[in-house]
């Protein structure tokens, strides 16, 4: 049995002093209990909140950080309509992919889950499309690059659901991949042999899970959705990030992403529509109505131009919403709230937009529904300080100098919008300390694999 103890925690009912923490072996906690004393427990530093889940990522793409910024070739720009967009980045990610071994996949993964765990996210959803060799032939083993990450991720420490991507079409229902693709191919025959031999490999797992992902409306065809619909876990897929995509889509079929999914899909709670960028209103009611959650990305949002998520209909309506850092430009579940609210403020010229009379600290509320709307995404029981909850716990230092002077949900309101440095202290996934002192406990070894990676890209 592991044992911790909170000097104060946030609880699924509030805040809680003096909280005893007890988890068994396997990472679950079995108790919670507040008013308690300190005997035989590990006292974890300054005021406790729950691990944040990371519902959506592209690991590969934390190597390109910082490398896709600089404008685009004019051959490109021609091609995607004259601007650098979302459209002309995926040139430079085409170019990028084809560098990949199974060895940089899995020492950059290791990097990027150990700069999440600093920052306070304790389990990531990977959107994995990055299936096969550079001429696009699978490796002897099809789950390949995939199971680098779940290495990766068993390595660092962070809880993970796995979510290979089907992805066969370069466009609306049918249109031909480009070269740059072929890495991501697959048919559902093939597609399946990945889920299932990744079934495998988490099979008893605590800390491991698995859904599945067909990655758009550009990349499948609707019998390929119908026969996705039926798995029985997570399914997410990217809809409505750019505008060009809803008038492509529009053209195609006669409705807009959104509108087509919920028209033609199943859609429910076991569904994350990742993005989620331009809805009308009446997609916004219908997708909060259907229960599924809408995977927001603020800071690669803003990276790639794509637009601003439509916060307040969607809350509203009682829409659910978590948090991921898809493309990697940020890693920090702090920024990814932050982007989410100042974003809002700008286009609506308000404050506290993520706020109301009831809930008045937008800092606590977009925790709360980064916690529940993440474990939903999910799939795995992350949804907070709980018994039968993983034992996901992130110490936030009080003394630190964003936080100093504040409590309870002022604090929270001071680690989203405060400061650049990290508070964080001490991270705990799965009943295991994975971050001391603000520091990963593997840190030094994962990041000279990782620069060693990133040696071999630039040669």
């Amino acid at each position: 049995m592991m044992r911790f103890f909170a000097r104060e925690a946030l609880l699924p009912d509030g805040w809680g002093s003096d909280v005893l923490i007890e988890a068994d072996v396997a990472g679950t906690i079995h108790t919670v209990r507040p008013n308690a004393v300190s005997v035989d427990a590990e006292r974890l530093p300054g005021v406790v909140i729950p691990g944040i889940p990371n519902l959506h990522s592209h690991a590969f793409q934390r190597a390109m950080a910082g490398h896709a910024e600089r404008r685009s070739p004019s051959q490109a720009r021609t091609a995607e309509g004259g601007a650098d967009s979302f459209w002309t980045w995926r040139h430079t990610m085409y170019r990028f992919v084809g560098l990949f071994s199974p060895e940089d996949a899995e020492a950059v993964a290791a990097q990027l889950y150990v700069e999440c765990l600093e920052w306070g996210f304790t389990s990531i959803a990977e959107f994995h499309y990055l299936h096969h060799q550079p001429d696009g032939s699978p490796y002897a083993e099809p789950a390949e690059m995939a199971m680098r990450h779940l290495t990766a991720a068993r390595e660092a420490g962070i809880g993970i659901t796995l979510l290979p991507s089907l992805y066969r079409y370069g466009g609306i229902f049918g249109k031909e991949p480009a070269p740059g693709q072929r890495r991501f191919l697959n048919n559902p025959d093939r597609f399946w042999r990945i889920v299932e031999r990744l079934g495998v490999a988490v099979a008893g797992d605590k800390q491991a899970g698995l859904g599945i992902a067909p990655h758009s409306l550009r990349a499948v065809t609707p019998a390929m959705l119908r026969d996705a619909a039926g798995f029985n876990g997570p399914i997410h897929i990217h809809a409505a990030e750019q505008q060009r995509e809803v008038a492509e889509c529009e053209a195609a079929t006669g409705a807009r992403p959104v509108q087509w999914l919920l028209e033609n899909c199943p859609v429910d709670p076991r569904w994350c529509l990742i993005h989620c960028t331009h809805m009308t209103e009446q997609e916004t009611a219908a997708l909060a109505q259907s229960g599924a959650v809408a995977g927001l990305c603020p800071t690669t949002e803003a990276s790639l131009g794509d637009g601003i998520f439509g916060l307040p209909a969607f809350r509203e309506a009682g829409g659910r919403i978590g948090f991921g850092t898809d493309s990697h430009v940020g890693t920090s579940p702090r920024d990814e709230m932050r982007q989410l609210e100042t974003s809002q403020r700008l286009a609506l010229q308000e404050r506290s937009v993520a706020a109301a009379e009831a809930l008045p600290h937008p800092g606590r509320n977009l925790i709360d529904a980064a916690v529940a709307g993440g474990a939903q995404a999910c799939g795995r029981p992350i949804a907070g300080i709980a018994p039968g909850q993983r034992c996901d716990l992130v110490a936030l230092e009080d003394s630190h100098p964003a936080l100093c002077g504040r409590h309870r949900d002022e604090l929270l309101d001071a680690w989203v919008f405060s400061g650049q440095s990290n508070p964080v202290a001490q991270v705990v996934a799965g009943g295991r300390t994975v971050v001391r002192d603000g520091r990963h406990v593997a840190r030094s070894t994962i990041a000279a694999r990782f620069r060693a990676a990133m040696a071999r890209f630039a040669g």
